[in-house]
């Protein structure tokens, strides 16, 4: 009995070669030269987010300590902070692009060096790009992520910090290397796949550029007009100034300021209604209000100096204050302010903005403001002071 035929055999298909990559867009001088305005942009960025952080979140022992001055101080460093996080984009996207070629590269792990090398590159991408991103979603207030976004922000900026200076110490070598043109010891080779090395470093420049200068004017008043992209207009707002958090989106209703009247507890309590909180001797100050998601601008404040209250209060003079706001409930409802700030000359319980008294979704009828300090911790429909002995 005869078996039946077999189909013929067909060999199986090769897998493919691994892509070659040629051209100076990939060579380690390029991604020295991106990567040295990359590190620039992340280190403006790590030390301007430890300043941020600690002003909204200072450790006990420092509470009391932390500068008032300059007035501006909040200002600036945050608005670097966003700028330097914006330009890091482009410059992070240049820097993949002439490295990933690598993750061709066979055999995928040569030894234990390269192997550590490819693990600091994969968290140190992952780390900052989602960094990044979370960052910028920030500025317009989009959480699309189950976290708190604060201290996960806070935390990531570790992890990407661990994992860039391990890679720099991995990488070193190669760095120095191709730190200058100089040190590279070699020509440019002749490319023929794209643009040349300069070409492709100017570009990224003026893309970097443009994302920066189309976004900083959000905090740069002389810049404001070419701020097509950034979440805020520092002009447009109540009273010339934007708000972002709304008495609505607050829950600040008649009701809760129906008779409403200032607390203020301390060594010889008092209470204060409105008419006799603007009766006080008034003092005005022009501040800015500087926010976390990069915008800020200058105001004029009107109100009774903080300090004054205190006094009054029988506070001594290195104590601190609890600020309790109408507000039912949110993170920043309840603030502590420490003796730096609440003795400072400039630090207002405000009742008047910009020659007007307080909107509603301002504060309402009185907030504080304070030189140097976060926006979210310039509470507003204040409603009770604790002195903190």
């Amino acid at each position: 009995m005869r078996r039946p035929a077999l189909p013929p055999r067909f060999p199986l298909p090769k897998a493919p070669p691994p892509p070659v990559f040629t051209g100076r867009l990939h060579d380690p001088r390029t991604a020295t030269v991106v990567g040295r305005a990359l590190g620039v942009a992340v280190a403006v960025c790590f030390v301007t987010g430890l300043v941020s952080h600690y002003l909204q979140q200072p450790p006990s022992w420092a509470s009391g300590a932390l500068p008032s001055r300059p007035v501006w101080g909040y200002r600036l460093t945050q608005g670097l902070h966003v700028a330097s996080g914006i330009a890091a984009l482009p410059l992070l996207l240049a820097k993949l692009w002439t490295v990933y070629p690598r993750l061709f590269a066979r055999p995928a792990v040569r030894s234990f060096a390269h192997a550590l090398e490819r693990l600091s590159v994969g968290v140190l991408v992952g780390s900052v790009l989602l960094q990044l991103v979370t960052g910028l979603l920030n500025t317009v207030q989009w959480y699309p992520w189950p976290w708190n976004f604060r201290p996960a922000h806070w935390a990531l900026a570790w992890v990407a910090l661990g994992a860039l200076l391990l890679h720099l110490a991995v990488k070193a070598p190669v760095i120095a290397a191709h730190w200058s043109r100089r040190s590279s010891g070699t020509r440019e080779p002749t490319g023929a796949d794209g643009p040349d090395r300069r070409s492709f470093v100017a570009a990224v420049a003026v893309a970097t550029g443009a994302v920066t200068l189309t976004t900083v004017g959000q905090s740069v008043t002389p810049l404001g007009r070419a701020a097509l992209f950034a979440p805020r207009s520092p002009e447009h707002g109540p009273q010339g100034l934007p708000v972002n958090r709304t008495a609505t989106a607050a829950r600040i209703t008649p009701l809760l300021l129906a008779d409403w009247r200032l607390q203020v507890a301390g060594p010889r309590p008092f209470e204060l209604t409105l008419t006799e909180l603007r009766a006080a001797a008034q003092h005005s100050a022009v501040l800015p209000i500087a926010c976390v998601e990069g915008w800020s601008r200058n105001a004029h404040w009107t109100g009774a100096r903080l300090r004054d209250l205190l006094d009054r209060a029988g506070a001594p003079a290195d104590a601190r204050l609890r600020v309790v706001s109408l507000e039912p409930e949110g993170a920043y409802a309840v603030t502590e302010m420490g003796a730096s700030y609440a003795r400072d000359p400039l630090t207002l319980l405000a009742v008047a903005l910009n020659g007007h008294p307080l909107s509603l979704d301002h504060g309402y009828p009185a907030r504080i403001i304070a030189p140097n300090r976060p926006g979210v911790l310039q509470t507003k429909w204040v409603t009770r002071l604790e002195v903190l002995l």
